[in-house]
């Protein structure tokens, strides 16, 4: 499992570890960390042109150190100083070794100052790699100028240091101008901002150095799942099992209007098959009848419930019913419009970014820019379990706890796939798992399902998919996790 730890918990692990390490050694582990991965990326360091843009924290520092090591290894580095407070032994070591440091304006446009150009400093053509150095977990979210200027001008590739400067460190928020990096070397531990959208975009892909901090972080803000994880939160059947003991679920779906919406959650919960027993209790019986002649059809006794996708206008009754037989539900789509003040049941809330905007009573923009707080608002408000979709789902639980989704492919924003993935969560409630858990390995699993449809046997790239490709596709993702 991938853990991320907010900035406070990370200054108080590093205190603790620094404490025991002589003066400078994390930030040299950092640096040695930073310059192993710029060299990776660059291939060849020797003759290699790269930009520094240092700012007045720890991150500058890293940066200012991991280009020293470049620079003795026969790179051409130059440093931009973004502050006047830059850390002194870092730039002393960068000086030493060759580095070259100019003021800001070297990177201004000619119009924005009146110094003239740096020889191939001013041109991003001529800069092969730039350091992010600017601000790091203590910065404030979004850049100030000069920058934001500078930044403008350069088209090579950026290494953030530990974030990508301006970022929302612990909310993945964007609230103003900052550095989109094509890699993130990030240290000791992943921070909140990697893997919650819409920061989570800005980082690229994000490489962690171990650096000695596990032992004094703590429980972690944020989980992202893993196959292993996966494994072994599935409820998988023992040897005694029969269908009933792996649990029956009921599915409450569909309209005249959504006749397709039924069919498709049906399907996502055979496909998982982990429930023993689907009921289904719903709109266009002779349609799931037809393409699932192993669903019951009609009332009956279950263990969990999947009420909402597509039920149409006018269902409160129904599913006030529901949520009222105390049993673990997934409430999904249209269902959302009529919940209670507060889910007493264990209870999974499946909203999009427009639901869970009207469920919250503000703007979807104000959702899709704050993913972590409208989740988490919302799973106190209904003392539920609330998955948020989108690119990087966020699942969040009433007492706090939250995972981040990082599987799937865009082509899963197709109408039908949501019902999917209701029948795989109720699927994984029924056959007992917990609601945090089911949440989080049924979007595991879909994102999974989703990649699997794209590929379709192509290695090359992924292509469209529809949501009766993703079901076929949702046995084989079980199986790449299976015992």
């Amino acid at each position: 499992m991938r853990h991320a730890h907010t900035a406070e918990q990370i200054r108080s692990a590093e205190a603790a570890l620094m404490a025991t390490l002589p003066a400078g050694a994390l930030m040299q582990r950092a640096a040695a960390g930073l310059t192993v991965a710029c060299a990776k990326l660059l291939g060849q360091v020797y003759g290699a042109r790269l930009l520094v843009l240092a700012g007045s924290g720890n991150n500058g520092g890293d940066a200012l150190f991991a280009g020293a090591r470049l620079a003795r290894r026969g790179a051409q580095v130059t440093a931009v100083l973004l502050s006047e407070h830059v850390h002194p032994e870092a730039l002393l070591a960068f000086r030493r070794a060759g580095g070259r440091v100019v003021e800001p304006s070297a990177l201004l446009p000619e119009q924005a100052s009146d110094r003239p150009p740096v020889p191939g400093v001013r041109d991003g053509a001529d800069v092969d790699l730039v350091i992010d150095g600017i601000v790091g977990i203590g910065g404030q979210p979004g850049l100030r100028e000069p920058a934001v200027c500078i930044l403008e001008q350069l088209e090579a590739p950026v290494v953030a240091v530990d974030v990508p400067s301006g970022i929302g460190v612990d909310t993945g928020e964007l609230s103003g101008p900052h550095v989109e990096a094509d890699l993130t070397v990030t240290f000791g531990t992943n921070k909140v901002g990697l893997f919650v959208q819409p920061a989570a975009a800005a980082a690229g892909s994000v490489e962690l150095v171990d650096i000695g901090l596990s032992a004094w972080l703590g429980a972690p803000a944020v989980e992202v799942l893993e196959p292993a994880d996966v494994r072994e939160l599935l409820p998988w059947p023992g040897s005694t099992a029969h269908k009933y003991s792996r649990g029956v679920l009921g599915i409450a779906a569909g309209s005249p209007q959504y006749t397709g919406a039924g069919l498709l959650v049906t399907s996502g919960a055979v496909a998982t098959g982990f429930a023993g027993m689907v009921r289904y209790d719903g709109a266009s019986e002779d349609l799931v009848r037809s393409s699932h002649p192993e669903a019951v059809i009609g009332p009956g006794q279950v263990q969990a419930w999947v009420v909402g996708s597509g039920i149409g206008d006018g269902q409160g009754e129904l599913v006030g019913r529901i949520l009222g037989e105390g049993l673990p539900t997934v409430v999904d789509a249209d269902g959302l419009r009529y919940l209670p003040l507060r889910c007493d049941a264990a209870t999974v809330l499946t909203p999009h970014a427009g639901e869970l905007a009207r469920m919250l009573g503000i703007r979807r923009e104000g959702v899709e820019a704050r993913m972590l707080w409208a989740a988490t608002a919302a799973a106190r408000r209904w003392q539920s379990v609330v998955l948020l979709k989108g690119p990087r789902t966020v699942i969040a639980a009433p007492d706090g706890r939250v995972r981040v989704n990082s599987t799937g492919v865009a082509w899963l924003a197709t109408a039908g796939a949501g019902d999917v993935l209701a029948g795989v969560i109720g699927a994984l409630l029924a056959a007992g798992a917990e609601c945090f858990d089911a949440a989080s390995v049924g979007a595991w699993l879909h994102g999974i399902a989703g990649e699997l449809a794209s590929r379709a046997g192509d290695n090359e790239g992924t292509g469209p998919i529809s949501a009766t490709a993703l079901v076929a596709s949702i046995p084989s993702a079980v199986r790449s996790v299976s015992l």
